[in-house]
């Protein structure tokens, strides 16, 4: 039986320039380099310059994964950005990429899952690649997650960062199993009951300002571990194939401890999970295909892999999709 599948053809990411790290929190927060990185993993992380918006970010890894699948802005047909922190309110963000890219007219909007963005995105583009309505898909996650922290606030602050990571997604014939090019299942889950547990203390129609961030870090990691592990279980009986066959887990990039709780509970080996939180720190929808691109850049994620990706954010949300590169 053949069957269409989305294929990622092309990945790409971007960082600003400005490298902020541990040491050089310390200087205005009260923390030390040995205290954060023992909790989370993480290292430094970028920050965007005042000037630079999410929209730029988003462009900047869009014309990398373009290039990487050979092809150009005129041939996109559609543009998901999944991002927690739009340019404005509205109009979405994906609208503004479209432009700055030259992109034709095309369908263009925002997915908004918090971190769990990018998965959410991938499987919403997945229903038009697969079923004939897109033939150039970009999907994107793209963050200025450093816009919402309280600098006051120690246990959050420390913990994001700024970057933006992309993926061109095109159709592509396969025999309809487990050994096709292209995402092979995916598992989307949600429970609105957890949204105290991490969550922006603002809105348009509750306080009409942005807010800042709000998180239960130890609630936050307790549902992280099991919900995951349950997500990409689902999403690996969704795709038919086994986590022994994955040859790379990409996970959201929130804390190396949930990295490590969630391989370890699943038996993923360490040496099969890409971890860029300690460089990058948590840069929400963006760390997945930031992960992605770094593994692609380096040589370890090669054309025919299997990848399982997954991500927890606020919401709660979560999920899991597995794709073969």
């Amino acid at each position: 039986m053949t069957v269409t599948r989305s294929a990622i053809t092309g990945v790409g990411g971007y960082l600003p320039p400005t490298i902020v790290t541990n040491d050089d929190l310390s200087k205005f927060v009260d923390t030390s380099d040995a205290w954060i990185t023992e909790r989370t993993g993480i290292r430094s992380r970028r920050r965007a310059a005042p000037d630079l918006m999410t929209s730029d970010l988003a462009v900047e890894a869009a014309k990398q994964a373009l290039a990487r699948a050979g092809r150009t802005a005129g041939d996109i047909d559609l543009i998901i950005v999944a991002t927690t922190t739009p340019d404005l309110t509205f109009p979405a963000t994906a609208t503004i990429v479209q432009d700055k890219l030259g992109a034709p007219i095309c369908i263009a909007f925002d997915v908004q899952a918090v971190c769990s963005g990018f998965v959410y995105a991938l499987a919403v583009a997945d229903n038009f690649v697969a079923r004939g309505v897109s033939r150039c898909a970009l999907v994107i996650g793209a963050e200025t997650m450093t816009r919402l922290m309280d600098w006051d606030d120690r246990g959050t602050c420390v913990l994001f960062g700024d970057g933006a990571g992309a993926v061109v997604l095109e159709p592509l014939e396969g025999r309809g199993d487990s050994t096709d090019r292209g995402i092979l299942g995916f598992s989307l889950r949600a429970d609105g009951s957890k949204k105290d547990l991490l969550f922006v203390d603002g809105g348009p129609s509750s306080t009409g300002t942005v807010g800042k961030l709000r998180m239960l870090g130890n609630q936050v990691f307790k549902h992280a571990v099991v919900n995951i592990s349950e997500a990409v279980v689902s999403a690996a009986r969704a795709a038919d194939v086994s986590l022994e066959d994955v040859d790379w887990f990409i996970p959201h990039q929130a804390n190396q401890r949930i990295l490590d709780g969630v391989a370890k509970r699943l038996g993923i080996p360490e040496d099969r999970v890409i971890s860029t939180v300690a460089e990058h720190a948590n840069t929400s929808a963006a760390s997945i295909p930031l992960a992605l691109a770094a593994g692609v850049e380096d040589g370890r994620v090669k054309a025919g892999h299997l990848l399982l990706m997954e991500a927890m954010g606020g919401g709660l949300t979560w999920g899991a999709v597995v794709a073969r590169l």
